[in-house]
């Protein structure tokens, strides 16, 4: 590995100093992950004439993230990523109030995310850094005190893995993602309905209108929905299907076939750079989002974001799962270790 390197990245709208880490392997690829936000800012891949290709969507600086917190580009989102219905919990039979931040439910976490807020540096090398925050009892309007840690570490094999650490000091809900937008072709190439998805799920949850799972776990089986062989992203997209119509396209939590084991569960690839994504978790779901209600964004390098300009894939225990029963809980006891470990790898 290249020693590790820190830049200024800016001030933040309360006059605090963000920081950027770039971790480098022998093999030419770049990461480079911000305090502000605990955020993945850059990943630079080299394509198949060796050239870096920045495949993740961003901002230039700190101040770019803040104003663009809605998009979540990069970023750690928490306590609980994904939406909740009707923006209220029920642990040990007491009701918690969330903010109502997308229609009357409440979408990764309310307005005061985790990703607009400046997180200590707790550990840091030539191959990794992590980030810690403690969230206070009632932050966001959950229950318990929690100390989190997110460690990025990049690998010689062109893999960047995410870690989640977190101990809570009551019963809470905890459901950490990474957000990033991922394009093989380049952040500023256009849009990626070319580039080809596999993901290893054999039903989603079916959803609302509003995003909201029905509870139904639906079979990708003759749907557009099934990417068991591999396929274009655009495909199928603009199919007069339920799921597509609701979500303006992919925007949809898939069952992944894992059994909560680490292991692969997608890919994205381009023929036009050569470049694969591989990703692994140990999470029972993952959000396919196609940047579907993205407008006009203006990102880092003078780059203009538009809808479908990148892919998201974001694990997570299924949506609104505190709410339905037949779903792997969130829910985090009292003492317990949230541990959770997504890794990106890069072929």
């Amino acid at each position: 590995m290249k020693p590790l390197q820190k830049k200024d990245f800016g001030m933040t709208s309360k006059g605090a100093q963000a920081t950027l880490y770039i971790l480098e392997n022998e093999a030419g690829m770049q990461i480079s992950v911000s305090d502000f936000g605990a955020t993945l800012t850059s990943v630079l891949v080299p394509d198949k004439d060796n050239n870096p290709v920045e495949v993740t969507l961003g901002y230039d600086d700190a101040a770019g993230y803040e104003a663009g917190l809605g998009n979540a580009f990069g970023a750690s989102v928490g306590r609980n990523a994904n939406r909740i219905a009707g923006a209220v919990i029920e642990i040990n039979g007491t009701e918690y109030h969330l903010t109502k931040n997308d229609g009357e439910n409440n979408l990764h976490s309310g307005l005061d995310f985790y990703h607009g807020r400046l997180w200590k540096v707790a550990d840091a090398d030539d191959t990794h850094v992590t980030f810690e925050m403690d969230s206070p009892d009632g932050d966001q309007g959950y229950p318990g005190a929690v100390h989190i840690e997110v460690t990025y570490t990049l690998t010689e094999d062109n893999a960047v893995k995410i870690a989640y650490h977190a101990v809570p000091d009551a019963d809470t809900l905890i459901n950490m993602t990474n957000h990033s937008y991922f394009n093989m072709d380049g952040h500023a190439s256009g849009d990626v309905l070319d580039q080809q998805v596999w993901i290893d799920a054999d039903a989603f949850t079916r959803a609302d209108a509003e995003s909201i799972p029905t509870g139904e776990i639906t079979p990708v089986e003759g749907t557009p929905m099934d990417f068991r062989t591999k396929k274009a992203i655009g495909k199928e997209i603009e199919t007069d299907y339920e799921a597509l119509n609701f979500g303006k396209g992919y925007d949809h939590n898939w069952v992944l076939n894992n059994k909560g084991e680490f292991a692969k569960v997608a890919e994205m690839s381009s023929e036009e750079s050569g470049i694969t994504m591989e990703v692994y978790t140990d999470l029972p779901g993952m959000q396919l989002y196609t940047g579907n209600f993205i407008v006009d964004a203006k990102g880092k390098g003078g780059a203009h974001y538009h809808k479908r300009q990148a892919a998201c894939f974001e694990t997570q225990f299924f949506p609104d799962a505190i709410h339905k029963e037949n779903f792997a809980g969130p829910v985090c006891k009292k003492g317990e270790t949230y541990e959770t470990t997504t890794m990106y790898k890069f072929i």
